[in-house]
């Protein structure tokens, strides 16, 4: 990670549009979503405010209903009821490239790289998602292609360095470290000049030196960048240390929401999720 954000990124510098102001409304929104899957409620009544440069956590046992969350939230999957909008746009039932459009990126628990390519292809192709010309543009080679393609290749070359990848940027990422993987995965959803990202499991597998710079990283993306960030992990330490506020959910229903000094000494929040890791503990 480097000490100073390049210049190149900051022309592209999340949550900054047209005149440079930064917009303090809800970024992302979730009202009532919903997910069903046959007789099995998997979530039900799940409601989200996200603002610009929030940092929130959403923590459970396995099978709460997280990465279904995350799915509805991203548009992977669609929500049974309920509805979620990114920047005012109500996109509920849209496609997943319709959310990365509107300015919302994701990671995934399983890393999806493309093993073959080097370190900066990939993460360009997180870039079009969102900063490319459109199909006949580049179909055609139109100039728009070409200044699209030199906007896409720039951001890409700054988010590469901004996660500390730059000595591999031309390594194939399915030689790299699995830590390295991870920040390869991050950089590629930064690409996309994201006003909201999501984080599924970014600590997963990552040794604590790994997982100190991974925090390092997610503080600056959010204090310095103003990404806008919800993540998923089950790192006790690293959440409680990081979010600004939590959510909680198990069996699919929220139980609670406050700072992590609230969340840690919440009675439901004990029952539900940190009870059962202390059990275990003992236990063994």
């Amino acid at each position: 990670m480097i000490d100073r954000p390049p210049a190149l990124l900051l022309a592209f510098a999340p949550g900054r549009r047209g005149n440079g102001t930064i917009d303090s409304e809800t970024i992302l929104s979730a009202e009532g979503l919903t997910r069903r899957f046959g007789g099995i409620t998997a979530v039900e009544g799940y409601d989200l405010r996200l603002a610009q440069g929030d940092l929130v956590g959403l923590i459970g046992p396995n099978g709460a209903g997280k990465t279904t969350v995350f799915n509805m939230l991203s548009g992977v999957l669609r929500p049974s009821a309920g509805g979620v909008a990114v920047n005012g746009q109500d996109l509920t039932g849209r496609p997943a490239h319709r959310f990365a459009r509107a300015g919302l990126a994701r990671t995934f628990q399983n890393i999806r790289l493309f093993d073959d390519l080097n370190v900066f292809d990939n993460v360009m192709s997180g870039g079009h998602m969102r900063l490319g010309a459109g199909l006949w543009p580049t179909m055609l080679q139109l100039p728009r292609f070409w200044r699209a393609e030199a906007a896409i290749r720039e951001r890409a070359a700054g988010v590469v360095e901004l996660v500390g990848l730059g000595p591999h940027i031309g390594r194939r990422a399915g030689d790299l470290s699995y830590g390295d993987r991870r920040r390869v995965e991050i950089a590629r959803a930064l690409a996309s000049d994201p006003q909201v990202l999501l984080l599924d499991e970014p600590a997963a597998g990552l040794n604590p030196s790994e997982t100190a710079g991974l925090t390092a990283l997610i503080r600056e993306l959010v204090n310095r960048h103003g990404i806008t960030v919800l993540l998923v992990e089950h790192d006790m330490r690293l959440v409680m240390a990081l979010c600004h506020r939590i959510q909680v959910l198990n069996r699919g229903r929220f139980v609670a929401e406050g700072a992590p000094r609230e969340i840690q000494s919440d009675p439901a929040v004990i029952e539900a999720y940190l009870g059962t890791r202390r059990t275990r503990a003992g236990a063994a």
